[in-house]
């Protein structure tokens, strides 16, 4: 039996001026990045608000407030003072999720509903403040966290 290699070449980057400017741009400048990552986060909020969410609603939610505490831990200025208030509605998120897995349905209580606004309006402004580099960096601190799994399960699977 032959040993399998261990050596994976690197991509080359063809442009890699390109890649290091659009590093620096602020994320809520982008069309794509920015806007349509808002857009999607708040559709998510609205299905489940109206009854409508389902469990990608779910977990689109899920990834934008775990992606605004990672975002916390690579520069305080993106809202470290908003920590308690994450924490508060990843809560809110997993109850939510908890209680719509059981139930088949979807759907915030008054307080759970007024801790994720208040976190969506943060990540909001975390979008529009951070780099494509930093928001890179929270994506790679979020996949840490669930391939170690440091997070909640919501649904446990034997």
């Amino acid at each position: 039996m032959r040993k399998k290699s261990k050596y994976k070449p690197k991509g080359v980057r063809l442009d890699a001026v390109n890649w290091v400017l659009a590093g620096m741009k602020k994320v809520g400048t982008l069309p794509t990045a920015g806007v349509g990552l808002k857009l999607k986060n708040h559709e998510a909020l609205d299905s489940i608000m109206t009854g409508q969410g389902t469990r990608a609603h779910v977990d689109v939610l899920i990834h934008a407030v775990n992606m605004a505490e990672a975002l916390i831990r690579i520069r305080d200025d993106l809202g470290a003072d908003w920590a308690t208030e994450i924490r508060a509605a990843q809560d809110a998120i997993f109850t939510m999720a908890k209680r719509g897995v059981e139930k088949n349905r979807f759907a915030f209580t008054g307080p759970e509903m007024t801790a994720v606004r208040v976190v969506m309006d943060v990540h909001d402004a975390q979008l529009d403040d951070c780099t494509v580099k930093e928001l890179e960096k929270a994506l790679d601190i979020v996949e840490e966290e669930i391939r170690l799994k440091k997070c909640r399960a919501i649904v446990e699977i034997a």
